[in-house]
């Protein structure tokens, strides 16, 4: 498309001079939250699972490596320990061949295995529903327990993995850097009962648009609220183009940019 000018987002409101309050930060955050659900309505949990034990494992495969390759490689491990008691009897070295491409695998193929003989032991194979417990067993922390808690159990709960933590204080809904102080922090603004989705909106606008190095500011919806706009491109030409995932198209729509200005690569683009 040529001859048409696009306008770039309106810059952000958030004055460097003026110290928001607590009640400001908590309106724009929560603005900020209802902005996410209309950009992201297809968030979710991107770990292919069937249950509580399944998602454990995903989520204990998923340290670093994206959740794209744990979902290449869940399928036959699934089907080849559909139990607890499976990963506790499990032979280290096949569980190791099974795992490798997740990366780290000698140290998750232990946890796996102490795990299934925990939930054997302890709990009649079964994965229990409260953090407390969740986190007291062998390679479940407190990320990984309210991943478990929000998506099986429906029990509200906020993920603070590298994207929430980097966009949070990109936002400025917090300075803090601890994750459980984050997730404290951020719980505090909005309310529980959105907790859990909340979390996918955040990680799929980090995997999607507010990427950690060049984020896509002018082609990004929540500019006006945003107190590090700027810190990537702001002209919508090339904003754009950061734009990744099947729903780039959408997404620059939403910002106001034609969706034909969206390359065919930032479509087929991975979002890690």
């Amino acid at each position: 498309m040529t001859g048409v000018t696009i306008s770039a987002p309106r810059p952000t409101r958030i004055r460097a001079d003026r110290p928001e309050t607590e009640l400001g930060r908590k309106r724009r955050a929560r603005r900020m939250a209802k902005q996410l659900a209309r950009i992201h309505p297809d968030a979710h949990c991107e770990l292919d699972h069937d249950g509580p034990l399944q998602l454990a494992v995903a989520t204990i495969l998923s340290a670093q490596c994206t959740d794209k390759r744990v979902n290449e490689v869940t399928p036959r491990l699934f089907a080849r320990y559909p139990t607890a008691a499976d990963y506790a009897a499990a032979d280290r070295a096949q569980l190791e061949e099974l795992i490798r491409p997740t990366g780290f695998f000698r140290n998750k193929t232990g946890s796996l295995i102490r795990l299934g003989q925990a939930l054997t032991e302890q709990h009649g194979g079964a994965v229990p529903g409260s953090l407390t417990q969740l986190v007291a067993l062998p390679g479940i922390g407190r990320k990984t327990a309210n991943v478990i808690l929000g998506n099986a159990f429906d029990v509200p709960g906020i993920t603070v993995d590298t994207h929430f933590q980097r966009l949070v204080r990109r936002w400025r809904w917090t300075d803090e850097s601890d994750p459980v102080k984050i997730e404290h922090a951020v719980g505090a603004l909005i309310e529980r009962r959105d907790w859990t989705m909340l979390s996918h909106r955040v990680i799929f606008h980090g995997r999607r648009v507010c990427h950690a190095r060049k984020p896509a500011c002018g082609a990004c919806t929540l500019a006006p609220l945003c107190p590090a706009y700027g810190t990537g491109p702001t002209e919508p030409a090339v904003a754009v183009k950061l734009l990744k995932g099947p729903r780039s198209g959408e997404l620059a729509e939403l910002a106001g940019i034609p969706a034909d200005l969206v390359p065919a690569a930032a479509v087929l683009a991975d979002t890690p």
